[in-house]
């Protein structure tokens, strides 16, 4: 371990409970680990076990409901231990008896329920709940106030679900929460709390349920049983259903930050051991799920105000796996631990790779959440857009093959960078081709931005894991069937990739027209006023990129909005896009042609009739063509000639990593 990290390691306390370092997993929701009984599965075991094997000193697990029959909640969405306590038990002990030999602790999370911010497939019916009549954040259905006896049936329910949770062998328990606009955080808002009982009216009076739950859990567990407490410091609500940007200057509508420091003194007195700290709400989504749009460590400014309060230690999270980073946060005294979220799905062994200096082979997050959200909403398990195995630990086991085999890829990009790693790792005689100076395909335009930096990181690892296998890559080598059959491969891995389609307008001689792959690579320069045709995720991440270089920036999208094509984003990454889109002034003019280009700019044809757009600098942004010459040459030649990634179907990163591992996991 390098001295300067030795801070990462040093042990801390929560209560009385030692953590053997200051990386703690940052919860996240386990909706894939969760059975028909509300119970944890053994998948559930395997993918927890998994990371405390890794190094980290804390798990803190996803939401467990504490009850049901309030807030009517299907089954196998969030575990819970008092719907089914005896199933709950056996699979809870398995999880702590996994966890704990490798001197890991786990704290259970439970929660007051979604109010609000329920999704209409999260509940049996309709019935939406919240502290006062409201509307729920997704659809136009009208929330009912609970009753005083429904709440204090609920603080009951979490003194239950804590009892069950240090019977099995939890370490504590974190209450969910007062973040993200949940109900428990709604009781402390104004803007959604206009009780007139003992859970309303001053700060005080409104911060009386998450009172209640500490001292029913600490006079039902004891005193010395640790509660923590998820705590947002800032809401970003500018509006119900609409969040504020950084920079923005905004009226808060929802607690600000002076509020959450009183509020934090006074929970802190009533017995809380700890704050689990973030910001945003279901109305700012992005700020309490950041995407690679923020800056790292965007909590630490809002955290170092939370530590001149407290007396108990703060966890933040937020995008922390810089360790240098992490450590002067540590030593200036701004947080006292650090929460690691998806990091951990991406690469389980982070902390180890930390404390062992080997930063070069830490699998790096891009805050795509593809994976870990992105997948959920198609109807799959959460995972990981550049880690398959994540979720799916029992059955994406990497098996060493029974017999070595000769293996050749064609194609660096994402897809053949995997099927590479993957093929190396069980042992098979590897050799890629790549036509271009380096391997790492789309990736190496993608993560041109300022604000897609990881992608680059993602290239940075592979060719370490190209290096570190012993893959032989050829660079500025195509690839043709003469040269793979001298190889004599007992399997071909075709992974072409894509080119950027060319669009053909009238008039482009009359200006300055050039495809987004130019100019993000600088083979074109850009002048003060540019158009960008076509509004997917290319043009909407461009124009971002040239609006940051204050370029004045218009989108023309032929679809009756943006980020319509190619595949979706995750919403919190497309809402965080949009939102800074309207934040730099880039014009979007949507279900409009773009007819013809002229010396003043361009012709474009929209509901509102045609008309010129001044522009400089033109640029295609109208999505890629597959390559699959090679793979048509070939793919006749045997039945393990394998064709993957946007070779096949330009889709996105997951996409072609996912083609890759399956197929190579099964050579």
């Amino acid at each position: 371990m390098k001295p300067k990290y030795k801070p990462l390691f040093e042990p801390f306390k929560i209560g009385k409970v030692e953590i053997k370092n200051k990386f703690c997993m940052a919860p996240m929701g386990t909706l894939a680990q969760t059975d028909e009984t509300n119970s944890y599965t053994p998948d559930a075991v395997e993918y927890f076990e998994e990371r405390a094997r890794g190094g980290v000193g804390l798990i803190i697990t996803g939401a467990n409901w504490v009850e049901s029959d309030i807030e009517k909640h299907n089954d196998a969405f969030f575990p819970s231990p008092t719907t089914n306590e005896s199933v709950y038990e056996k699979m809870g002990k398995e999880i702590t008896d996994k966890v704990h030999p490798y001197g890991t602790k786990i704290f259970m999370q439970l929660t007051a329920g979604l109010g609000r911010s329920a999704l209409p497939t999260a509940l049996k019916n309709t019935d939406y709940i919240a502290p006062s009549k409201t509307i729920n954040r997704w659809i136009d259905e009208e929330c009912r106030a609970l009753t005083t006896e429904e709440v204090e049936t609920i603080v009951k329910k979490f003194a239950e679900s804590a009892h069950i949770a240090q019977k099995v062998g939890f370490d504590g328990v974190e209450i969910h929460a007062m973040h993200e606009g949940y109900l428990l955080d709604c009781f402390t808002m104004t803007l959604f709390n206009q009780r007139t009982d003992k859970y309303g009216g001053d700060l005080r009076g409104r911060l009386t349920f998450p009172i209640e739950i500490v001292q029913a859990i600490k006079a039902r567990c004891g005193q010395d049983f640790p509660v923590i407490l998820r705590f947002s410091i800032k809401s970003y609500i500018k509006a119900l259903r609409q969040g504020a940007v950084p920079g923005e200057e905004f009226t808060e509508l929802g607690r600000d930050v002076e509020e959450s420091l009183e509020a934090a003194k006074i929970l802190q007195e009533a017995g809380y051991d700890a704050f689990d700290a973030d910001a945003g709400t279901y109305d700012a989504w992005y700020w309490a799920h950041p995407p690679m749009y923020f800056e790292k460590g965007m909590y630490l400014p809002l955290a170092q105000e939370l530590k001149k309060v407290t007396k108990v230690p703060v966890i933040v999270a937020g995008r922390m796996e810089n360790p240098e980073m992490a450590v002067e946060a540590l030593q200036s005294g701004k947080i006292d631990a650090v929460g690691i979220g998806r990091q951990l799905l991406t690469d389980p062994d982070y902390v180890n790779k930390v404390m062992l200096d080997d930063l070069a082979d830490i699998r790096p997050c891009l805050g795509c959440h593809d994976g870990c959200f992105g997948r959920l909403l198609e109807g799959g398990r959460g995972s990981c857009a550049v880690n398959p195995q994540c979720g799916r630990e029992p059955f994406t086991r990497i098996v060493p093959a029974q017999k070595s085999k000769t293996i050749v890829i064609v194609g660096g990009g994402p897809a053949g960078l995997e099927a590479a790693r993957v093929s190396a790792l069980r042992g098979h005689k590897v050799t890629l081709f790549e036509a271009k100076e380096s391997v790492g395909g789309s990736l190496n335009i993608g993560g041109i931005p300022s604000f897609k930096h990881d992608d680059l990181d993602l290239v940075e690892w592979y060719k370490h894991q190209m290096e570190k296998l012993s893959v032989e890559v050829r660079l500025n080598e195509p690839a043709t069937r003469e040269k793979i059959n001298e190889l004599k491969p007992d399997a071909v891995f075709v992974a072409e990739g894509s080119h950027p389609i060319k669009l053909q307008l009238p008039g482009e001689e009359k200006n300055r027209v050039h495809l987004a792959d130019e100019i993000l690579k600088n083979e074109a320069s850009v002048k003060e006023k540019c158009v960008i045709i076509g509004g997917g995720l290319v043009g909407c991440e461009l124009a971002l990129h040239l609006a940051l270089q204050r370029k004045q920036v218009t989108i023309v999208e032929a679809l009756p909005d943006i980020l319509k094509s190619g595949s979706a984003l995750a919403p919190m990454n497309e809402w965080m896009l949009r939102d800074l889109l309207a934040f730099h002034n880039v014009e979007i003019i949507a279900n409009a042609k773009a007819e013809e280009v002229t010396e003043k700019g361009l012709i474009v044809n929209a509901n509102d009739g045609k008309r010129e757009v001044a522009a400089d600098t033109i640029i295609l942004a109208v999505g890629y063509k597959s390559k699959s010459d090679l793979f048509e040459e070939l793919r006749y030649d045997s039945p393990y000639i394998y064709h993957l990634g946007d070779g096949v179907n330009v889709r996105n990163i997951r996409a072609a990593i996912w083609d890759g591992f399956e197929v190579a996991r099964n050579i």
